[in-house]
């Protein structure tokens, strides 16, 4: 699984440190020092997590939280730091759609904690999955054939996530439902998901030596065998 995150931090001394106790976390770290360069490499790199200074040169933290949460539309989750220390500072930050705040100075570990802490409620933001042929990008939204990309309907990159993130196991139909349902699960037919899985099927387009498959099991849901 790819753990890449982006740090921006225009203080050196403190990047580096934050860089050494993240990677030795097990994260692989790309930096910036300006807002400018934090926006180039969100674009490159698709980071699971960003750690995001709010007093940058060129360019402020909170234009660089605005610019990915609105002009990105993404929700990779983001802790700002910062050496502003009144409340209303951090109300905004948490306004503008941070997921944490923290306040220099502090501690490396503290940090490290707030990022596993925040990714214990976004867990799939780090993930890459690989699964024999097919490989899951969660936070790009994207599903991988080798080196094509399957294009996939909303519904149905649900429920292909749902089947790589628990492999070899058996799903119901409910299960799945209330997935992608989780306000109209009732209102669901089970067809729905049979439809769903079908087309899944076909795009993934199973290989001959290739153990992935969907298996229906019967009367009771599906399972994504892998082995």
């Amino acid at each position: 699984m790819s753990k890449t995150m982006l740090v921006v931090e225009d203080d050196q001394m403190l990047q580096k440190l934050i860089i050494i106790y993240l990677e030795k976390a097990g994260f692989d770290v790309v930096a910036a020092s300006t807002g400018k360069e934090a926006m180039e490499l969100f674009q490159q790199t698709s980071p699971c997590f960003v750690i995001l200074d709010l007093m940058l040169p060129e360019m402020s933290g909170e234009a660089v939280c605005r610019y990915i949460r609105e002009d990105c539309q993404s929700d990779v989750p983001i802790i700002m730091v910062t050496a502003k220390i009144h409340e209303q500072d951090r109300i905004n930050g948490l306004k503008m759609g941070a997921d944490d705040y923290i306040t220099k100075p502090f501690s490396p570990d503290e940090l490290v904690a707030r990022v596993e802490t925040v990714l214990r409620r976004a867990v799939h933001h780090c993930q890459k999955v690989q699964i024999g042929h097919l490989t899951l990008k969660p936070n790009k939204h994207e599903i991988w054939n080798h080196s094509e990309q399957i294009y996939l309907t909303a519904s149905e990159f649900v429920i292909l996530k749902e089947f790589m993130l628990h492999p070899n196991q058996v799903l119901s139909r409910d299960q799945l439902i209330q997935t992608l349902y989780p306000l109209h699960e009732k209102n669901v037919l089970e067809r729905t998901i049979d439809v769903h899985v079908k087309n899944i099927r076909e795009k993934i387009k199973q290989e001959e030596d290739s153990p992935i498959m969907i298996q229906t099991v019967r009367g009771v849901g599906y399972k994504f065998v892998t082995e």
